[in-house]
């Protein structure tokens, strides 16, 4: 009987046990699923942050202000001032979409605008003073007429924003953040006729513009900031060097420095687009053809503009595949013919861009010095230490597709397109041809 009810005493003592430990495991999911639902919280308010506003790394904001608008008001018939002030703003609305340019807002006496909106690019800077120029310019031009009474101020900072994007037909732009103060407050600091920019700003545009300096600004819970004044165009980059009117060197450059967006543009659409049985014509391939056109093209003393074309021929040489790697060169020419004038090139660029691009079909006949410099950067490969990976990943390439059953069979092709192959170029020469040599004495090795 004892040892029954002993019995009975260690089992309730295991129940009891064991319920313990169920509790505290209840307990241990109770506090799991309190973190999950304020993770899951914290989640879905980063999505709502995301939906309310989005990021941009680097924009230009430009606030431009009527000074005395108050006293004006009291002079002038307020009905006639409206409708001036609306014309004067109608205005400055085809000046900056001239230069991509969005109209952020206008209240009363101030108008602001952003360059590198909606989509991010790396000249809004630039393009966002050559607009406040060419506002300045309309003003004084109104005022000479004796048909303005307006005097004006600009202020201009670049950085980081939140923008809310609404709007159905047309899109209305709400920005927030400490570039839109620091720029408010530049404009409210400074006297009528004068463009004012901050030290970033100045950062990415004194190669175009005379920048003096003016001041520094104390700005709230930031510190002071310097202030600069834009004085015109500089010399280099204006026609007759008189810093009013850009020249074509301004243009070249500034098109150079958007072929950044371009390549990022290029690049990105190459990786999500291209076939993946294209080992050789890959990604990598258009880089490598991207840097040695850049190399050859400065051996052969090429300038700014045909470096430009040069340069953009070379991003899109291979583009085609995406369409069919039959007649790729082709197909590539239509599809410079859709994208490049969103960039800004003209018919002429994407004519002479397109004559390039079909001058790398096999074999290579180039007829130009910027046609000779594509063929010789799009076979550099020929010449180079790596030559043997590199053709092993063109060989995988074509036997897949059928066109080479044996590595020997490869090794022969290649063997005779090196052995007739020439370089168009003294830099490819200078550069590849002793390589290619032995290249030649490599295969005749492998080959049985």
């Amino acid at each position: 009987m004892y040892s029954k009810y002993k019995e009975l005493i260690t089992l309730n003592n295991n129940l009891q046990n064991k319920n313990e430990e169920l509790v505290k495991q209840l307990e241990l999911l109770i506090k799991q699923n309190k973190k999950y639902k304020e993770q899951i919280a914290e989640l879905t308010a980063r999505q709502d942050s995301i939906k309310k506003g989005t990021r941009f790394k680097m924009v230009t904001v430009l606030f431009a202000e009527v000074k005395g608008f108050n006293k004006l008001s009291k002079q002038v018939n307020p009905k006639e001032l409206v409708d001036g002030l609306d014309e004067l703003y109608l205005q400055f609305d085809k000046i900056v979409k001239k230069y991509n340019i969005v109209k952020a807002n206008s209240i009363g006496d101030t108008y602001m605008c952003v360059g590198g909106l909606p989509k991010k690019n790396h000249t809004n800077p630039i393009e966002v003073i050559l607009a406040a120029i060419e506002i300045q310019q309309f003003v004084e031009q109104l005022q000479l007429s004796n048909k303005n009474i307006w005097k004006i101020s600009i202020g201009i900072h670049t950085g980081p924003i939140i923008a809310n994007i609404s709007g159905k037909k047309k899109a209305i732009y709400d920005i927030k953040g400490d570039t839109v103060n620091i720029a408010s407050r530049i404009v409210s600091s400074i006297s009528a006729g004068k463009i004012n920019i901050s030290a970033i700003t100045r950062e990415f545009v004194n190669e175009y513009f005379r920048c003096g300096y003016n001041s520094k600004l104390p700005v709230k819970y930031i510190g002071d900031i310097e202030i600069y004044n834009i004085k015109g165009l500089s010399p280099e980059y204006s026609e007759k060097g008189e810093g009013k009117i850009i020249n074509q060197k301004f243009i070249t450059r500034l098109a150079l420095v958007k072929f950044d967006d371009i390549e990022e543009f290029i690049l990105d659409k190459l990786e999500a687009e291209l076939p993946k049985n294209l080992y050789y014509h890959n990604l990598k391939h258009t880089i490598d053809v991207l840097i040695q056109v850049e190399i050859i093209g400065k051996g052969e003393n090429i300038n700014n503009e045909e470096l430009l074309i040069l340069k953009t021929a070379a991003l899109f040489h291979d583009i085609g595949h995406i369409i069919s790697s039959k007649d790729h060169e082709y197909h590539g020419t239509i599809i410079t013919r859709d994208i490049l004038p969103k960039f800004g090139y003209d018919d002429n660029q994407i004519s002479e861009i397109n004559e390039i691009i079909l001058a790398t079909k096999l074999p290579p006949l180039p007829k130009t010095k910027l046609q000779k410099i594509i063929c010789d950067a799009d076979l550099d490969y020929l010449g180079r230490s790596d030559f043997i990976p590199v053709s092993d990943t063109l060989y995988k390439e074509l036997n897949e597709q059928g066109f080479v059953n044996s590595i020997n069979d490869w090794n022969k092709m290649q063997l005779k397109f090196i052995s007739n192959h020439q370089y168009f170029t003294d830099t490819a020469n200078n550069l590849r041809e002793v390589n290619k040599l032995k290249q030649i004495e490599r295969l005749e090795q492998l080959i049985y």
